[in-house]
């Protein structure tokens, strides 16, 4: 019976890329995001690679919702919290308090959901992974993203306070925060549509991370042996030493 994982924001960028990579390394994956034929297309791409794939309409904002669908899955060996975003730049002065809302309801308070819900599962499959997908913006900020950095501060204490209290359950709890990751839609909503202001964030960058740089991380912590957790990586394309220190070609 092949191992089942979990992964919630699968519709694209880093979830659709972890779901074919964990699919290719032989698990069952389960995918859930908010547009269903965007999941559902993923989900069938899986399944003609020669993957086991099903796919699920979810809000992870919404507590009963993400309850039920964890009630309807069956067993989870492993859960990938991916469900996330980013929402508006504009400085502190200027911040509209419904996208710092948004961004914690989303980034925090859905990955709060979506693991409780799951936990009893994790916990019975006697080796559990739950996977935080949280951002070097966990614990540096920088000028126009305090919304974002608060709510991934708070998700990097989320998970932190958890493999805490997970203490000799047989869970382990992994935390992946990448740096500049360059997908088809992160910058792209967070500056609400607007294309040169997207492109303006890794202009002159060579090679950003990519989705499927991310998806290998977390399927690299999610196959090491049982005893060994990796509570924390952060990953960042090597033209960026630091959120403010970008080499950026001319």
């Amino acid at each position: 019976m092949p191992r089942t994982a979990v992964i919630t924001g699968a519709s694209g960028g880093i979830g659709a890329a972890t779901a074919g990579t964990l699919a290719a390394a032989g698990y069952r994956v389960v995918l859930a995001a908010r547009r269903e034929d965007r999941v559902d297309a993923v989900a069938a791409q899986v399944r003609a690679d020669g993957g086991t794939a099903e796919a699920y309409q979810l809000d992870v904002t919404d507590q009963a919702a993400t309850e039920a669908f964890a009630a309807s899955v069956g067993a989870c060996d492993v859960l990938v919290n991916n469900a996330g975003g980013a929402f508006g730049g504009e400085t502190v002065a200027e911040a509209l308090a419904a996208d710092w809302a948004a961004m914690f309801e989303v980034n925090v308070l859905g990955a709060l959901h979506v693991t409780r819900a799951f936990l009893p599962k994790l916990v019975a499959s006697g080796d559990g992974v739950v996977v935080f997908m949280t951002s070097t913006a966990g614990f540096v900020t920088y000028e126009g993203g305090g919304g974002y950095c608060a709510a991934k501060h708070g998700e990097h204490a989320l998970a932190s306070t958890l493999r805490l209290e997970l203490c000799g359950q047989p869970v382990r709890v992994v935390e992946i925060a990448p740096g500049m990751v360059r997908t088809e839609e992160f910058a792209l909503n967070r500056y609400r549509g607007d294309r040169e202001k997207a492109d303006a964030v890794y202009a002159g960058v060579a090679e950003p991370l990519t989705a499927e740089d991310v998806a290998d991380a977390i399927t690299w912590a999610v196959t090491r042996p049982r005893h060994v957790n990796v509570d924390f990586m952060v990953l960042r394309p090597r033209a960026q030493a630091a959120q403010h220190k970008v080499h950026r070609e001319p």
